[in-house]
């Protein structure tokens, strides 16, 4: 039935938008409301050219819609649009380009620059996009597969439901963690299938990660500088259809394999949360391609400038979406239910996040999208993570964002970075980042689990890399070094790049312990880059977006196994210490019991004045947690957490006493990360640029 030809057109529905199948052939509904004419283009498989076109007859409220018998799950398909070719006026239809449907299911392979995708020519003297391009694309873009029910278990039966607060989430690339892995097979290696093998899924469920968090997987563009610099859109932020898996990881059916990885992912009890991109899409600015939604509804689906023939680009890739638009943000929150409960998805990380939120008038906390998502019975209940910043107007949101969403706090990492460095601690806001970031996240009720504490990421240097680098290299990308962040707060202990000397190699270490310790020990919800447990390097690369080689993918072939045991003692001790994930924010109130919630104490046990802390050497000091006053939880908690921060020379600790309970015990030691744990006087000795972890009681 897959093959066969269309039969007898009748009107079917305008909902649901796509292509939907029943028990006697497909409903399509496409929303283009200033089109003039709209068709169904089928394709026998295997052949990119030889097209049944098929006029889509009936309109409702700018959806063009009709049922065609006799089709079913597996028809290769496009859309084509025809209507005016103003675009000055921001019309931009062509007739001659075969569209991508935004809502397919799934596209048969990937989607890759070529100049006939072009809708627009220049004409001699005249700006590009001025004339219509006549070639025909069909040959050169993706057909859509009619979706059939799901195959193989169900992906949203076996979610772990885990607590935000108690999420350890690990940011990786879907191929990357495989693409070079020894232990998956070859032909499976950078699939869906590879990150799915046993091998990958022990490795995150001993490390005790609780969450990965995936770069987009939304089919995406290779688009043109990328594709004329022979290079490959590894990252994936330009996405051309929100409802389709990307189909370059897959071996048979993205589908499938993907539901697959999400459901062993949940027998492990890890959790799946997909970076989406719901800020732009992959055609780019004036000069882009016509992939689906210019050719369908330009003025509609995109912000466009007072001069209709260009766009508001506050994704900085050459358009921005309106997602504060029905019919966009229609198309958004269909697609993200579609993911949470056709794939299981535990949660979202959305890029850019303010342009998603902003309104015409600016970025708007209680615009339509957030509103949109605080109601919705599907999706207020997942993870839900903003990159609370764009290149627009007031695009810096970090706090803004209200509930349910949490947000990368990209101060954390600076400020960690700074503080290990060598910053002065007060300058670094290094305390108040420890305690959850209260100055930006404690209002409207919100919990210390509202910021996203990262010390890396995709974007930027591995910490492998912060610590090996003073500069970056990003000589692979083609721009002449011109991309990626200038200033990464990184430091190369005097030698950039790779070091022989033991002496260099050994403070390296200590340092990357030491921030990994400060990651897990701060309050709110620790987000590792995935590699950085190994001693992942991108040889100085901070911008590998389209490395998709060896450069951009996890190096297994000599993983650190001190450092990944190291890691596993560290989520560990936080899974063990309840103290370390609290809920509440800590201001050093008193609690029931007459102690403080929190203190911080100078090596001789009293307690740092602000001239403390802007002392350019001082540089250690301890924070001993208690549970959080006034606060139901809190109080329940007994015991206490005393952690050394000695981001200086060799430095012995007063500790502070017990009150009559057992003693303290040594929990660990980033400066000897094998030392068993056991009781501790009342004296500590930490060692330079270390980090020590005591308990007491509870």
């Amino acid at each position: 039935m897959a093959g066969a030809p269309a039969g007898v057109t009748t009107a079917g529905r305008p909902w649901p938008l796509g292509v939907t199948v029943d028990s006697v052939g497909v409903n399509v509904a496409v929303y283009a409301p200033a089109a003039s004419a709209l068709y169904f283009c089928l394709f026998p498989e295997g052949d990119q050219q030889t097209e049944q076109r098929l006029a889509i007859p009936y309109r409702q409220d700018g959806i063009w819609h009709a049922h065609f018998a006799g089709l079913g799950a597996g028809a290769r398909y496009g859309l084509r649009a025809d209507g005016e070719f103003r675009p000055a006026d921001g019309l931009c239809f062509n007739v001659n380009k075969l569209l991508i449907d935004p809502y397919a299911r799934s596209l048969d392979r990937p989607v890759r620059y070529h100049e006939l995708m072009n809708g627009t020519q220049r004409a001699d003297n005249e700006d590009p996009g001025s004339q219509l391009d006549p070639r025909d694309s069909a040959a050169v873009v993706p057909k859509g597969i009619v979706a059939g029910p799901p195959a193989g278990p169900d992906p949203a039966s076996n979610r772990p439901g885990h607590d935000l607060p108690d999420l350890v989430i690990y940011e990786t690339h879907l191929k990357g963690i495989s693409a070079a892995h020894p232990e998956v097979p070859a032909q499976l290696r950078g699939t869906y299938a590879g990150m799915g093998h046993p091998a990958v899924i022990e490795h995150l469920r001993r490390l005790g990660v609780t969450a990965v968090e995936l770069l987009p997987v939304q089919a995406f563009f290779d688009d043109k500088h990328i594709v004329e610099k022979d290079l490959h859109n590894y990252w994936g932020y330009q996405p051309v259809a929100w409802f389709a898996p990307e189909p370059r990881y897959a071996q048979y059916d993205a589908v499938a394999e993907l539901r697959q990885l999400v459901h062993a992912l949940h027998e492990a009890g890890i959790e799946v949360i997909l970076d989406v991109v719901y800020n732009h899409s992959g055609e780019g600015g004036a000069d882009g391609p016509t992939l689906n939604l210019r050719g369908l509804d330009n003025t509609g689906y995109y912000r466009l400038l007072e001069d209709k023939s260009h766009y508001a680009n506050d994704s900085g890739t050459g358009n921005t979406l309106a997602v504060h638009s029905p019919m966009v943000l229609r198309m958004v929150l269909d697609s993200l239910r579609y993911w949470a409960q056709s794939f299981g998805v535990d949660g979202f990380r959305f890029d850019l996040a303010t342009a998603v939120a902003r309104g015409p008038q600016g970025f708007d906390a209680q615009g339509a999208f957030l509103q949109a998502i605080a109601q919705d019975p599907v999706l207020a209940t997942l993870k839900l993570i903003a990159e609370p910043w764009d290149l627009g107007p007031g695009g810096y949101q970090l706090g803004n964002f209200p509930a349910p969403f949490a947000q990368w706090n990209d101060q954390f990492r600076d400020g960690v970075r700074r503080a290990w460095r060598g910053d002065v601690l007060g300058q670094a806001n290094f305390g108040a980042l420890l305690l959850g970031s209260a100055n930006l996240f404690d209002h409207s009720g919100r919990s210390t689990a509202a910021g996203i504490n990262f010390i890396s990421a995709h974007d930027g240097f591995t910490l492998h890399d912060t610590v090996s680098y003073s500069h970056k290299h990003n000589e692979a990308n083609g721009e002449d070094n011109r991309d990626g962040h200038d200033e990464n707060y990184s430091d190369n202990f005097g030698v950039e790049g790779p070091a022989n000397d033991p002496a260099i190699t050994e403070a390296r270490g200590l340092r990357v312990r030491g921030m990994l310790a400060t990651l897990l020990l701060a309050q709110g919800v620790p987000m590792l880059l995935a590699g950085d447990e190994l001693g992942n390097s991108q040889r100085g690369n901070n911008n590998a977006y389209a490395q998709d080689n060896e450069l951009g993918w996890l190096d297994w072939s000599a993983p650190d196994r001190e450092l990944m045991d190291y890691v596993r003692r560290l989520v560990d001790v936080r899974r063990r210490l309840p103290l370390l994930r609290q809920r509440g924010f800590l201001h050093g109130q008193v609690r029931a019991d007459g102690l403080p919630d929190v203190r911080w104490l100078c090596p001789d046990g009293s307690t740092p004045t602000a001239e403390h802390w802007q002392d350019p050497d001082s540089r250690s000091l301890a924070l001993q947690l208690r549970g959080g006053a006034r606060d139901p939880r809190g109080e329940a908690l007994d015991g206490s957490v005393l952690i050394i921060f000695n981001l200086g020379g060799d430095c012995e600790f007063q500790l502070p006493g017990t009150g009559g309970a057992a003693p303290w015990q040594l929990e660990l030691d980033s400066a000897a990360p094998g030392h068993p744990a056991g009781t501790v006087s009342e004296r500590y000795a930490a060692k330079a640029q270390s980090v020590v972890v005591l308990s007491c009681g509870g």
